[in-house]
């Protein structure tokens, strides 16, 4: 029994600290607080929409030429590839859904900037007598290209106690607040600042507009990359990228953890066209060795606990059932004196009960020490959280060309297995159960002898 009770605690400490390492993943992604996420599944391209990758066309007026060399550059602030944006007006719709306690709306772009020098003539091996190319970067005719691309999230700056920027910390200048709607400032990833050599007070240029970069901010969880690149204002973002009255994400908080499923049936039912997944659905997209920590604990561990669970109970029944046979003459004696058949089950059932309080006790104190020792080792395990509507992995200049919209940001997470107090107490009520059952099956059985067993016993 003291094993049994030991691997079921450890099991479920492992599975908690499981669900943890997968909350600290998508908290970036999806944002502290947020229960529920609305988005809208990617529909297939319609005849004649481009579903390939991204071009950049240039007309032959386009770009400068100067000492025989054009330099082009053209910038596009776009919805991230492979997602749908739907009108913001279902942020009403879900706001008004009972036991909604806070929503809020994001737009998911990605700013991509194609430049390149070429010469303005095309070049080709020079012809018998003809003097070589001239032109270009390299004097020599060549072309020189580069494709610089990063994530922008557009959200409400007067609402951000749900949502992604709710998971940030702020390390440098400020966060963006009611006063900035319809500004051009921004604030971006610590990470991506580093990366692109950026500072508070500096500009970032977005769609070919410049912005102030007014702070910094970084996951709050060190084991987590944050949601984008660059936050704005989400009217901003929507007036850039041409979206106008368009959101990409709707982020949801239910008024209890009791309230998330009738919510998430009243959003499908009000917005049946919109994707609607809870923090457990989510948990499916965090991926790597966590994924399978994940399914080892959840599958393997709990199919291992009952089966070793069920077989210490089934051996306490079988141990009590064996006493009460070494112990026919007492029980055969304690009948013939005038015990009833109850008082003797109550007899055998307080024994059994005593016998496994104790083995709950010892196996509480070897699943502490198991606990203890799996959080000393604290092994490392690998995560990435893909998000459906916006890139999770900060990028730098030249990060990506067509960037998809489910990028993984891959983390390393120390597993730690947290001691709570539903495990101690499930412990202590399986030794309970498993000493009544055995000590009803028993009392049962010994309730069963008659004295004259007794008494043939003692001849």
């Amino acid at each position: 029994m003291a094993l049994a009770i030991a691997l079921v605690i450890i099991v479920n400490s492992v599975s908690s600290g499981v669900r943890l390492a997968q909350a600290n993943v998508l908290a970036s992604v999806y944002g502290v607080g947020t229960d529920i996420t609305v988005n809208q599944t990617p529909a297939a391209p319609g005849e004649g929409e481009d579903a390939g990758p991204q071009r950049f066309d240039f007309d032959a007026a386009d770009g400068t030429t100067a000492d025989g060399t054009t330099s082009v550059s053209r910038t596009r602030l776009e919805a991230n590839r492979g997602t749908s944006t739907f009108a913001a007006t279902d942020l009403a719709t879900v706001g008004e859904v009972d036991n909604v306690t806070a929503a809020a709306a994001t737009l998911s772009l990605t700013n991509t900037t194609f430049d390149g020098a070429l010469p303005d003539r095309t070049i080709g091996p020079p012809a018998a007598g003809e003097a070589p190319p001239e032109g270009g970067p390299d004097g020599a005719g060549g072309s020189s290209f580069n494709v610089d691309s990063f994530t922008v999230l557009g959200l409400d700056p007067a609402d951000t106690a749900v949502g992604p920027l709710s998971a940030m910390t702020l390390t440098d200048g400020r966060t963006l607040g009611s006063a900035d709607a319809g500004a051009n400032v921004v604030v971006l990833d610590a990470a991506y600042a580093t990366t692109a050599t950026l500072a508070v007070g500096e500009t970032l240029a977005i769609a070919g507009t410049d912005f102030a970069i007014v702070g910094l901010v970084t996951s709050a969880s060190a084991d987590a990359a944050t949601a984008a690149n660059a936050y704005i204002p989400i009217d901003v973002a929507q007036a850039l990228s041409g979206l106008a009255g368009q959101v990409s994400d709707i982020y949801v908080q239910a008024a209890s953890s009791t309230d998330i499923a009738q919510v998430q049936a009243d959003i499908e039912a009000a917005l049946p066209d919109t994707t609607v997944k809870t923090q457990a659905e989510l948990a499916s997209s965090v991926s790597g060795s966590l994924a399978t920590a994940s399914d080892l604990a959840s599958n393997l561990g709990l199919w291992l606990s009952l089966i070793v669970l069920g077989a210490a109970f089934l051996i306490a029944i079988l141990f009590t059932i064996s006493g009460v046979t070494r112990r026919t003459r007492e029980f055969g004696t304690l009948k013939a004196i005038g015990w009833s058949n109850g008082r003797i089950v109550r007899q055998v059932a307080g024994e059994s009960l005593v016998q496994g309080l104790l083995g709950g006790a010892a196996g509480i104190a070897i699943g502490l020490v198991g606990i203890l020792l799996v959080n000393l080792v604290a092994p490392t395990l690998s995560a990435g959280a893909t998000a459906s509507a916006q890139a999770a992995s900060p990028g730098g200049p030249g990060a990506g060309f067509g960037q998809a919209a489910q990028v993984q940001a891959p983390v390393d997470i120390a597993l730690t297995a947290p001691v709570t107090v539903s495990v101690i107490l499930l412990a202590a009520g399986l030794a309970v159960l498993g000493g009544l059952l055995a000590g009803a099956i028993g009392g049962w059985r010994a309730s069963r002898l008659r004295p004259a067993e007794a008494l043939r016993s003692l001849a």
